[in-house]
C-alpha cells in the first residue's frame, strides 16, 4: 500500500486535473514517498445511495479496494474541478458511498462525531474557471468548505493543505506547465513531512451492522 493516495475526481482522463494528479504523484515519488493515483472514472460503482440514510448498501469491489487504499495511506490528496460551485457528481457519489459510518466516522454517546481516519494529513487541489477572490469572498468558498471542513476534517484528517489552480479558462499552455510544476514541487515537499506511520489510526474493519452513510 502507498504512503499517499491521490484521488482524481475528474471524469475526463484528458483533463488538467488528471495531469495535476500525475504531476503531484511524480513529485511525491521524487521526494521518496510511495504514491498511488486512484482515478474515480475508472471505478465501477453506483454513486447513488439507493437506501438513502436508512439502510446499508453493500460496497462494490472497486469501493472496497478504495477503502483499503484510504485506510492504509498516511496522506490523502483530492484533485477536483469546481463545477457550478460544487464538486463533480462522480466525486460526491464516491464520498457518499465510501465514507461509511463505523468506518470513516462514528457518533459518540454524547452525540458528537469522532473521525476514525485520524492521524492522516491531506491536500486538496482545486481547479476553477473563476478567480480565487471570487470563490472565497463572493461565493463563500462552498466547495473548499465541503471538502476540507465537512469531509476530510470531519473524518479526522488534519492538517489539510489547499492548492488553488485557476482561472483555467483560456489558460495558455505555458501557464498549465507552470501549474504542473507547482504541484510537482508541492508533492516533493509534502513527501518530507508525511505523518509518522505509528501516528496514523488504523481504519476500523468494516461491519455491515455499523456501516451506514452519514445523515
Amino acid at each position: 500500500m502507498a504512503d499517499v493516495l491521490i484521488i482524481d475526481g475528474h471524469p475526463d482522463a484528458s483533463s488538467l486535473c488528471a495531469a495535476l494528479a500525475q504531476s503531484h504523484a511524480g513529485g511525491l515519488r521524487s521526494g521518496g514517498a510511495q504514491a498511488t493515483v486512484l482515478a474515480l472514472r475508472d471505478l465501477r460503482f453506483d454513486p447513488i445511495l439507493r437506501a438513502s440514510y436508512h439502510g446499508h448498501q453493500p460496497l462494490e469491489p472497486d469501493l472496497r479496494h478504495a477503502q483499503a487504499l484510504m485506510g492504509a495511506a498516511r496522506r490523502l490528496v483530492l484533485v477536483t474541478p469546481i463545477w457550478w460551485g460544487a464538486m463533480p457528481a462522480l466525486l460526491k457519489g464516491f464520498f457518499d458511498r465510501v465514507l461509511e459510518r463505523g468506518w470513516a466516522f462514528r457518533y459518540l454517546p454524547n452525540g458528537r462525531a469522532e473521525g476514525l481516519l485520524a492521524g492522516r494529513s491531506a491536500r486538496v487541489i482545486i481547479t476553477s474557471d473563476s478567480p480565487g477572490f471570487y470563490l472565497r469572498f463572493i461565493q463563500g468558498d462552498p466547495t473548499a468548505k465541503a471538502l476540507v471542513r465537512s469531509t476530510l476534517k470531519f473524518c479526522g484528517l488534519q492538517p489539510v493543505d489547499m492548492t488553488r489552480i485557476g482561472p483555467v479558462h483560456r489558460a495558455s499552455a505555458d501557464q498549465r506547465e507552470r501549474w504542473l510544476a507547482q504541484v510537482r514541487a508541492q508533492g516533493q515537499a509534502d513527501a518530507a513531512r508525511l505523518p509518522a506511520a505509528d501516528a496514523v489510526r488504523p481504519a476500523p474493519p468494516r461491519s455491515s451492522s455499523e456501516a451506514a452513510p452519514a445523515p
